[in-house]
């Protein structure tokens, strides 16, 4: 029994003698960054937005699915914002309409894992659907009420007001 507690001590006493360290000076390392960090491209100022809200079923965890199909959309071209609410079972997405489709949305979430499925997408644009006419505008529906009969005016290239689009633009 003796010769046991000469060994637990004797091995206690080697313990604390090797496991600790005298040095005052802490240890340092260097890691290696990979330069080539991947921005993602600037956002067009003049582009037009639109925003999607979308219901994703399949989620089971916030960290690993609500956060990876957040990065994945966010990682499209053209999103400017992306957030999956794991608690609501939504996402909601603002992109550049020029860029991104609610389908390739779709298409991102479904790539992101197979147990995941879009339903109930809403989207809203930010554009403005109804531009004023030009100010030469010579349709019927863009005539300056002001101006007396004669004076009308053709609509514009951009112009996206009903009547201009109906009749064509002159």
């Amino acid at each position: 029994m003796k010769s046991i507690k000469f060994i637990l001590v004797a091995m206690s006493v080697m313990a604390m003698t090797f496991s600790c360290k005298t040095e005052t000076q802490p240890e340092v390392k260097t890691v290696e960054v990979d330069s080539k960090v991947e921005e993602k491209a600037a956002l067009d100022p003049n582009a037009t937005y639109a925003k999607a809200e979308f219901g994703i079923e399949g989620m089971t965890c916030a960290m690993g699915c609500a956060k990876t199909i957040e990065k994945n959309i966010s990682k499209m071209e053209g999103v400017k914002s992306a957030t999956v609410d794991f608690d609501k079972q939504i996402a909601m997405v603002e992109y550049d309409e020029a860029k991104v489709t609610p389908t390739s949305l779709e298409e991102t979430v479904k790539k992101t894992g197979d147990t995941y499925k879009v339903v109930n997408m809403n989207t809203n644009s930010t554009a403005k659907d109804h531009k004023a006419c030009a100010a030469d505008c010579k349709m019927a529906c863009c005539a300056d009420k002001k101006a007396d009969a004669n004076k009308t005016m053709a609509c514009a290239k951009d112009c996206k007001m009903e009547c201009c689009a109906k009749k064509g633009k002159a």
